[in-house]
């Protein structure tokens, strides 16, 4: 059930003008014509394949939430801002350090579609693989999905990108606080029966991770992106279309430092005993490559999509060799890289009385490399022994297969009662081999023009990470400074699910819609992740048993010049008894984890979002734009100190924070040229998203400080 949360889908009225129209009114003949069609009919041929090939991925039942091109271009920061910002303002997604959100109370387990093609995970932490400027619009798809959405259930986010009919383009620039600089171009357009779209971009500041401290300036925090992506179709009649999308991304993150700690060591490392936290020099490098290309076919009753992906992402992590030494007695080099390739299928049968089937499969191949260069000090009975530290080299390697087939039926039932229903079975090989078939049904009931209702059950199985799963030897560290406080690491297991969902949607006058979405989730060997050790690699456990419980509230108004939204979601999420990556925690933590339910680390209770535009559009002012946004939190989990003195793990959370942003923009239409004036944390409000405690939590981090940025385009 789509809802555009901010930024409106076309009505129905509109998709004539717009080039789409029904599927049937676009057959042809076998004529010339036919087979070398006029720039208009390519036009109308592309909008009506991007038509049928949402029909093949539908959402039917689950909570679906769009964003448009001309919403993120009015929201503050614009195409420049990352794309976790832009989640940022959905509902139910919560902030978190690293550039990290959470859906429904989550960790992750979040899975990335572009043109209906998954994109497979990368090891990226900080970086934002994705940049808004490819972006058409994009859905976040959560709930209780359909049958053909599997592996990565919090949330699928579905994204379509530009295809550049226009022949032209924009060159930018962007700038500002944090001595921010951000150049970027982009261009597309058709020849002959090609379409095309190419952006670059470029992206320096002194903020490129959470600073550590909350000060306006984060000290030793600069970061230098460079991002590039292209798309390329081809019709190849009026039923056929060949599709081609890559995208690259570099990114290179200084870690940010505490200020004013000192260290010493029993042992001098390099000559020294002593280290000021100021002068630590860690940085860590992330690259990541993708391409898909995809064959679309339309005709009668099926319509087919067959799709082939290829990912490589590579982590590298650079220690400060003397200053980890001394302050953590241990230092560790770190290079992980993944490559996946695979392939998907997805087909959609109107088999007549009301009854769409759909079925497809998914297959992938993942082969990782982990290889690290640890240096600790060797330790005695009375501590660290005398002498200099020592090397241990990692190396490893291993593959990983997933597979998945799925069917269902979209039975339109009545007019205004549909259901959907069907299965799905997913295996997964890697360190331990798994499958579960996965039964899911949906309804969606509109008793008026007005009302909406839906509901649905999904039985959800999701795999590990293998791209993430720690594959360092822990006995190699024994006897060291770098010692594990227990040697049991138990390989993760897969996520199994029960996942409950109804939802309410309301149109409450002209422009103005309302909703509610209810969900309840029962998980056993409940996925995490945690940052363990110096190098920024999230790693992930399980708990055995997992309870996740949530409401989600959302309002939109969107009428003449004016869009509003406003977003807000409660929820709670517990689990108990840590079963696997044992290693990573301290016994005391075992076993009060193995005798009560805690809250998740990135569980926060109250979460909400809103915000407003306002586009002048006839008069002397025409085409100034102004908008302004909000995050709110209640704050996310920490530990707690009991009056006995212990720690009760996850048992308190952080205070609540509100940060508000305003931009402004002004586009003279004839010269092209665009300006625009963005403040972010407009009130300089200073809060903790993390304040370095909790299951997992392995740093502080605090929200940006107020910024000011400007920047200015030019159509090509």
């Amino acid at each position: 059930m789509k809802r555009y949360i901010f930024g409106a889908a076309f009505p129905a009225s509109l998709m004539l003008v717009a080039g789409i129209v029904p599927a049937n009114a676009m057959q042809t003949s076998d004529s010339p014509a036919a087979d070398h069609p006029a720039p208009d009919a390519i036009v109308v041929t592309a909008r009506r394949l991007d038509q049928a090939r949402a029909a093949v991925q539908k959402s039917l039942g689950a909570d679906s939430y769009g964003v448009t091109n001309a919403a993120i271009l009015a929201l503050p920061g614009g195409d420049n801002q990352a794309f976790n910002q832009i989640m940022l303002q959905l509902p139910g997604v919560v902030q978190d350090g690293f550039g990290q959100f959470h859906v429904r109370d989550d960790h992750a387990n979040l899975q990335y579609r572009i043109n209906g093609t998954i994109l497979p995970e990368g090891l990226a932490v900080f970086g934002q693989t994705l940049s808004p400027r490819l972006i058409d619009h994009f859905d976040l798809l959560t709930g209780a999905l359909p049958a053909q959405y599997g592996l990565r259930t919090a949330g699928v986010i579905d994204i379509h990108t530009k295809t550049g009919f226009a022949n032209g383009g924009e060159a930018a620039i962007y700038g500002g606080s944090h001595h921010t600089l951000a150049p970027s171009v982009e261009y597309g357009g058709t020849t002959g029966q090609t379409n095309y779209f190419v952006a670059g971009s470029y992206h320096h500041d002194a903020l490129g991770i959470e600073s550590v401290d909350g000060e306006r300036g984060a000290l030793h925090d600069a970061t230098d992106q460079v991002q590039g992506f292209a798309y390329l179709d081809r019709i190849v009649s009026t039923n056929d279309r060949v599709s081609l999308v890559a995208g690259y991304s570099n990114q290179w993150f200084q870690i940010p430092n505490p200020r004013g700690l000192i260290a010493t060591s029993p042992q001098p490392v390099q000559g020294q005993t002593q280290f000021l936290s100021d002068q630590l020099d860690q940085r860590q490098l992330e690259r990541t490559g993708f391409g898909q290309v995809a064959f679309l076919h339309d005709s009668g009753p099926l319509t087919l999509q067959l799709g082939g992906f290829a990912r490589y992402s590579a982590l590298t992590y650079r220690p400060d060799v003397v200053g980890e030494l001394i302050f953590n007695r241990l230092a560790q080099a770190a290079f992980k890289n993944d490559l996946a390739l695979g392939g998907q299928a997805d087909a959609a049968l109107r088999a007549g009385g009301g009854h769409t089937l759909r079925f497809g499969g998914f297959v992938q191949h993942d082969h990782t490399l982990s290889d690290t260069v640890t240096q600790v000090f060797p330790v005695d009975g009375t501590g660290i022994a005398n002498g200099p530290p020592i090397m241990i080299p990692d190396r490893g390697n291993r593959q990983a297969l997933m597979a998945s087939a799925y069917a269902q039926d979209e039975w339109q039932f009545s007019p205004k009662l549909t259901l959907n229903y069907g299965a799905r079975v997913d295996y997964y090989s890697a360190y331990r081999r798994e499958h579960q078939i996965s039964p899911r049904i949906n309804w969606v009931w509109q008793p008026d023009g007005k009302t909406t209702l839906h509901g649905g059950y999904a039985r959800y199985f999701s795999p590990p990470p293998f791209e993430l799963v720690a594959t360092a030897s822990l006995t190699a560290l024994a006897g060291t400074s770098g010692a594990a406080q227990a040697l049991t690491a138990t390989v993760p297991r897969a996520e199994r699910q029960h996942y409950f969902d109804v939802g309410l949607q309301r149109k409450l006058a002209p422009g103005l819609m309302a909703g509610l979405d209810g969900y309840y989730r029962l998980s056993r060997h409940m996925i995490d992740e945690g940052q363990f050790g110096a190098p920024i690699i999230l790693t992930p456990f399980n708990f055995a048993k997992g309870r996740v419980r949530g409401i989600n509230l959302y309002a939109n108004y969107q009428r003449g010049p004016w869009l509003v939204y406003a977003n807000f979601a409660m929820a709670k999420g517990q689990a108990r008894q840590i079963e696997s990556g044992e290693f990573a925690f301290s016994a005391s933590q075992l076993a009060y984890i193995a005798a009560h339910y805690i809250h998740l680390d990135h569980d926060q209770t109250y979460t909400g979002s809103a915000g407003a535009s306002y586009a002048v559009r006839a008069g002397a002012l025409a085409g100034l734009k102004l908008g302004a946004s909000l995050i709110y939190g209640s704050g996310l989990r920490s530990d707690q100190t009991a009056a006995d003195g212990s720690d009760i793990p996850n048992g308190a959370h952080l205070p609540g924070y509100a940060q508000v942003n305003t931009a402004i923009s002004y586009k003279w239409a004839q010269p092209g040229i665009e300006v625009r004036f963005d403040v972010i944390n407009l009130f300089d409000a200073r809060y903790q998203i993390r304040d370095g405690t909790g299951i997992g939590v392995g740093a502080p981090q605090w929200g940006p400080r107020r910024g000011v940025f400007f920047g200015l385009s030019k159509d090509l």
